[in-house]
């Protein structure tokens, strides 16, 4: 069990659904938090399933298909706060695949390298915009600090990268002969 059968669970705490309503409240609302595809999201739905934490119904509405609903039981309750507490008690490992690109900078042109970073700069810029545009969720406070957190983890890397490049401006790095 992970983050995402957590995720799951967590959204299924609170009132039943259907697979679609999960993803799309997932996509809508939480693509700052979390970047679980469609695919990924109903197999953990039917591994959920399958390993007794959840319960599945069929649902028929007039002329459409048939869809199936998806209900936490008390087994999947117990199991979400044992993933909950877990979850927010760990001191999770991080690693930025970025990190790799700063270890060989020397590499590239200086210039270039600057420029890619600026790039970044940019990204992360339009990135911290959108998630401060985001409407506050006053229903969930839980979501509200999720939500800050990802806003702080972006103004670390801004600011950052942003000293970074000012960094290089000033004093340049050694540049790798070839």
């Amino acid at each position: 069990m992970d983050h995402r059968s957590l995720l799951l669970l967590g959204l299924l705490m609170s009132d039943s659904q259907h697979g679609y309503q999960i993803h799309d409240f997932i996509e809508k609302n939480l693509t700052f938090i979390s970047n679980m595809k469609k695919a990924t999201a109903y197999s953990l739905l039917d591994k959920l399933s399958k390993e007794g934490f959840i319960d599945v119904s069929v649902e028929f509405d007039g002329n459409r298909p048939p869809r199936k609903v998806y209900s936490i039981n008390e087994y999947g309750r117990r199991q979400f706060y044992l993933l909950l507490v877990k979850n927010l008690s760990d001191a999770e490992s991080v690693f930025y695949e970025g990190d790799i690109g700063f270890m060989f900078l020397d590499h590239l042109p200086l210039e270039e390298a600057i420029e890619s970073m600026q790039r970044k700069q940019e990204m992360l810029t339009e990135k911290y915009n959108a998630i401060r545009e985001l409407p506050i969720h006053e229903c969930s406070s839980g979501v509200t600090i999720a939500m800050n957190h990802k806003k702080r983890m972006l103004e670390a890397d801004l600011s950052f990268i942003t000293e970074t490049i000012q960094q290089l401006l000033k004093h340049p790095i050694q540049q790798e002969t070839e």
